[in-house]
């Protein structure tokens, strides 16, 4: 059984291998099976050696002047931040499509009405503890107004968020400072703007006692945590601020909210929004000024006089430089001297390679800030209904989630720390009778709605959720939120609707009608036979 895997012994042996046995080696062969022997192709290999696997990879002519040492975050700062902030800032007062991204990040982040808080306390039984809720809202609703928020008394809470967002997306940063006490107002608590560019990305100390070092104003412990932030002082007499000779002001990291969006590991300061699109803008504008006077000056030169030869005037020695000037009159035929004729200047530009180049141009800037191309240009045209809605859903996901690292980054630290200071000098109180700062913990669980679109189109949109709903796929919760309506106040104002119109002796079926859209039956169904009023007994 099994005998084509048994081995059998030759006479003489071809490698020896060494052993403990006495007995000599011997070397097996396998015997003969029923699958026929194919011969081995001999491949040479291939040397891999000064090649690359992508394209990307390959230093040539083409590729001479592209980077190959790879930067980490601090280089790319150290050696880029300040000069984008500048261009960034010229561009924003100069140029009309950054000015416009700066005005869609403030319309689309924050909006009209801000971040709507939904106060979330529960009691001891686990309930919403509605008059804590509510109390805390109508508080919060008075500390953001300019006089309680602003140390300077200046900006509402929402202004306040704009210009975060304003200063983010043109200098890739925003700085607050945290003013608690008597010296921040009213309220205890309230918020100082400051300029990102004071705090200077070129003062770097390498070595401090403890494992600390400072590395582009701040100052970090040895597991890379902010400790302090350093500021030029400011000079009233001056209007810049000064990078050389200066003095700084050492200000602790507890006090200062600085927001910036993380780009790449290790980065300690942010980096404008639209830096990769500030180069396209600015050439697009050169572009459009140079195509403008080159319109202006076809549109304004008509033509010139050509001379047949041994013709023209003759040089006159005290009007040597005077030239022959004909000016064209509307509806007049010329006559030209003997020997002179007509020769028109006509230009095509700018013709129909313009607008496809700006098209392209803007398409590439607003696919670097994240924004569409009929959004940044403002042009409709050729927009069907179905690409308008895929563009704004996804761009539209793009806004919420900077309103979300808004809420984590501002919103909700200064929510808990002016509802701290609040709760201490007893300014959140429910009938007279103030919020218990130990219970601080239960107060802070809240909700921020940021603002929500319009549908784009509604018929359709509506009828999606009211099918999502009716088939369990959503919740009217849910429904109401992406609107950006709070649903336990959507609730309570329906329940009030219906008490008034019940207190006004509305009949029945015309509320259910009006506010639940629910119809009445035109007739009650008819009665079974075992449901039919049987005689008394």
């Amino acid at each position: 059984m099994f005998d084509f895997l048994k081995r059998q012994p030759v006479s003489q042996s071809v490698r020896s291998e060494p052993s403990v046995q006495s007995e000599p080696s011997a070397t097996f062969v396998e015997a003969a099976t029923s699958i026929p022997a194919v011969s081995r192709r001999q491949f040479r290999q291939r040397s891999f050696r000064g090649t690359r696997q992508h394209d990307a990879a390959n230093t040539d002519r083409m590729t001479s002047n592209w980077t190959r040492t790879p930067l980490s975050a601090d280089q790319v700062v150290d050696r880029n931040q300040r000069i984008l902030v500048a261009r960034s800032r010229e561009q924003s007062d100069s140029n009309d499509y950054l000015k416009s991204y700066l005005r869609i990040c403030e319309q689309n982040v924050v909006g009209p009405r801000g971040f709507s808080l939904q106060a979330q306390a529960r009691d001891a039984a686990g309930n919403l503890d509605r008059d804590a809720n509510e109390a805390i809202e109508t508080w919060w609703r008075n500390w953001c107004r300019a006089e309680n928020c602003d140390i300077k008394g200046r900006r509402s809470f929402r202004l306040l968020c704009k210009s975060a967002i304003r200063t983010a997306a043109k200098d890739g940063e925003f700085m607050f400072r945290e003013i608690i006490g008597r010296a921040a107002g009213p309220s205890g608590y309230s918020l100082q703007t400051i300029d990102p560019q004071r705090c200077p990305v070129d003062y770097n100390i390498e070595r401090l006692s403890g494992g600390r070092f400072i590395r582009q104003g701040i100052e970090f412990s040895r597991e890379g945590r902010a400790l302090a932030f350093f500021f030029m002082t400011d000079d009233p007499s001056m209007s810049g601020y000064t990078f050389n000779g200066r003095s700084v002001e050492r200000v602790p990291a507890a006090q200062i909210i600085h927001g910036f969006l993380d780009e790449m590991e290790g980065q300690r300061r942010g980096l404008p929004w639209a830096a990769t699109s500030l180069w396209r803008l600015h050439m697009l504008a050169g572009f459009e000024k140079a195509s403008l006077s080159k319109a202006t000056t076809s549109a304004a030169l008509g033509g010139f006089i050509e001379w047949a030869d041994g013709s023209g005037p003759e040089p006159d020695e005290e009007n040597e430089d005077e030239e022959l000037y004909i000016e064209a009159e509307g509806g007049v035929y010329q006559e030209l001297p003997p020997g002179a004729s007509a020769k028109n200047f006509e230009t095509q530009y700018p013709s129909g390679e313009f607008a496809t180049f700006h098209k392209a141009m803007l398409r590439g800037a607003g696919a670097g800030m994240g924004v569409s191309y009929v959004a940044l240009a403002n042009d409709l045209e050729g927009v069907n209904f179905s690409s308008i809605r895929q563009g704004v859903l996804s761009e539209r996901d793009n806004w919420m989630d900077l309103q979300e690292w808004t809420i984590e980054t501002l919103v909700d630290r200064v929510f808990s720390g002016a509802l701290k200071a609040a709760l201490l000098r007893g300014q959140v109180k429910v009938k007279a009778r103030a919020l218990r700062p130990e219970n601080i913990g239960q107060y802070l669980k809240v909700f921020w709605q940021g603002r929500r679109w319009a549908w784009v189109d509604p018929t359709k949109d509506v009828k999606a959720e009211v099918d999502a709903k009716n088939n369990l796929l959503t919740s009217p919760s849910e429904i109401i939120r992406r609107r950006g309506d709070d649903p336990d106040t959507t609730w309570r104002t329906y329940a009030s609707d219906i008490k008034l119109m019940q207190d006004a002796g509305m009949p029945e079926a015309f509320i259910m009608a009006s506010v639940l859209g629910v119809q009445p039956s035109a007739a009650p169904p008819p009665k079974l036979n075992d449901e039919e009023d049987s005689p008394d007994e």
